[in-house]
């Protein structure tokens, strides 16, 4: 099998080789017509004059706040014939040879590309150039998604022959379904390798922190307070600290024990991540640990201790505006503005809760039922944007289920992965992960409610003019996203 995979690359070989040589030659001119005011021209420049094209090609870049309904094609149309007819062939009929257009309507939600003959690509390449921009646009990174559909455009417009995925594709086919199987397992073996070493890494990181501080901890345990509700808490998961640990250190041992080879193997890849998902518990259990005998009773150390309890939600506070200002943030909203009015009012009383920590007008557990209450009412806050969110985006009540199927999985899907992003406070450690409603967890749910729903609208394809394009015949296309 091997040696039919050496002979096909041979072949390869040889085939380039014998082909034309490629050009790779830079834009030989770049236009930024940002009507719509969403680029970042400073980086935008830099990078698209980068992309190496096949031919010399010049790249123009669109964009226009327009609607749904709009026709794109039309409307980059109609302002190429008021403000770049060089855009234009001579004969009015088609777009001017060497040109490359990238199109983008942010409000509308569509993207474009179009072509002069000699730079054109069938419809489903076009498709390709913008479904690669396309992820990048669900999430309003208008500057990278931008950069993202030009530089698939360089790798498709005039690609050679022997470059093709249709050449790659068919060559593979004919010279041996061995080979391709042989190709197959060592790309996956690699990857896999590849993916074991990390999370190996990943885990030793974890384990040799929880190792170094072990005698820390179990002396930092025994000094807990049970009478603290979070102490108490917070001690029924040590019980099981050491035995876990006793657990992650059988897995060191059987993961460290695998060869290079072994590590290429998938089951192997689900061993050392299961060991390096427990490592990291247990490192965020041990700072738990430490913080509540700090704060708990009042140790010198316990402001630092405090503050790792606040960070989680100073963290949602400082995400609020980036939420609210985003596409279909619904920031104008009234619920919008009781998420403002809330953020403005609780960091005044975050101040006043540590001062009264500080002068013990309240206790430790005071301190951290006030922050729980806290994170409890920005959670039922962001429940009731969520509310705003889906109204203000879904057109029928088919796609506000698939916007709250998306909210409520971006929450409730924390909890998958709570062992990869664990949350290392002591209300973190108490509560499941579910249960506070973070600004992460909204973003999420709403680019994908969002992109469900635009799946569902269909994103398929315009070629036409519109009615005002006339003769007009030009290589491009458009589609939703």
């Amino acid at each position: 099998m091997l040696k039919s995979f050496t002979l096909l690359l041979l072949v390869f070989a040889l085939l380039l080789g014998g082909g034309t040589a490629a050009l790779a030659v830079t834009p030989t001119g770049v236009v930024i017509e940002d009507r719509a005011g969403v680029l970042d021209r400073n980086a935008l420049v830099p990078a698209i004059t980068a992309i190496e094209f096949h031919e010399p090609t010049k790249v123009a870049v669109y964009t226009y706040n327009g609607s749904a309904a709009d026709n794109l094609n039309e409307e980059v149309l109609r302002f190429a014939r008021a403000e770049h007819p060089d855009w234009i062939s001579p004969d009015g009929q088609k777009w001017a040879d060497g040109l490359f257009i990238f199109a983008l309507d942010p409000v509308g939600r569509h993207v474009g590309t179009y072509m002069g003959e000699d730079r054109k690509v069938s419809l489903a390449q076009r498709d390709d150039i913008q479904e690669a921009a396309k992820d990048l646009l669900r999430d309003a990174q208008w500057t990278d998604g931008t950069i993202a559909g030009v530089r698939r455009g360089a790798e498709l417009i005039n690609q050679p022959w022997y470059q093709s995925a249709a050449f790659v594709i068919t060559a593979w086919v004919t010279g041996s379904l061995a080979a391709a199987g042989a190709a197959a397992l060592l790309i996956v073996r690699a990857v896999t390798r590849a993916g074991s070493r990390k999370e190996l890494a990943r885990g030793d990181r974890s384990y040799a922190n929880v190792s170094t501080e072990l005698d820390v901890t179990e002396l930092n345990a025994s000094t807990i307070p049970e009478s603290s509700s979070y102490g108490s808490s917070v001690l029924e998961k040590h019980r099981t600290f050491l035995n876990r640990y006793n657990a992650a250190t059988g897995l060191s041992n059987r993961v460290h024990a695998l060869t290079p080879r072994a590590l290429s193997r998938r089951p192997n890849l689900k061993l050392v991540r299961e060991y390096a998902d427990a490592a990291a518990e247990l490192d965020a259990l041990d700072d738990v640990i430490a913080d509540s005998n700090a704060l708990l009773n009042r140790l010198n150390t316990w402001p630092t201790a405090w503050d790792r309890q606040l960070a989680p939600f100073r963290s949602d506070l400082a995400g609020l505006e980036q939420l609210l200002t985003k596409r279909h943030g619904q920031g104008d909203s009234a619920t919008a503005a009781s998420l403002r009015s809330f953020r403005d009012q609780i960091l005044a009383e975050i101040e006043r809760w540590t001062a009264q920590l500080t002068d013990g007008t309240i206790t430790p557990d005071e301190a951290l039922d006030r922050l729980r209450d806290a994170r409890t009412r920005l959670s039922e806050l962001l429940k009731q944007h969520t509310e705003t969110v889906i109204a203000g985006f879904a057109k029928t009540e088919r796609e506000a289920k698939l916007m709250r199927r998306g909210m409520e999985d971006a929450q409730e899907g924390t909890d998958r992965h709570r062992r990869r992003g664990y949350e290392p406070s002591i209300l973190g450690t108490v509560y499941p992960s579910y249960y506070f409603f973070s600004v992460p967890a909204f973003n999420s749910g709403l680019n994908t409610g969002v992109g469900s729903v635009s799946s569902a609208r269909g994103g398929g394809g315009t070629t036409g003019y519109g009615s005002s394009g006339g003769s007009f015949s030009g290589s491009g296309s458009s589609s939703s996203f």
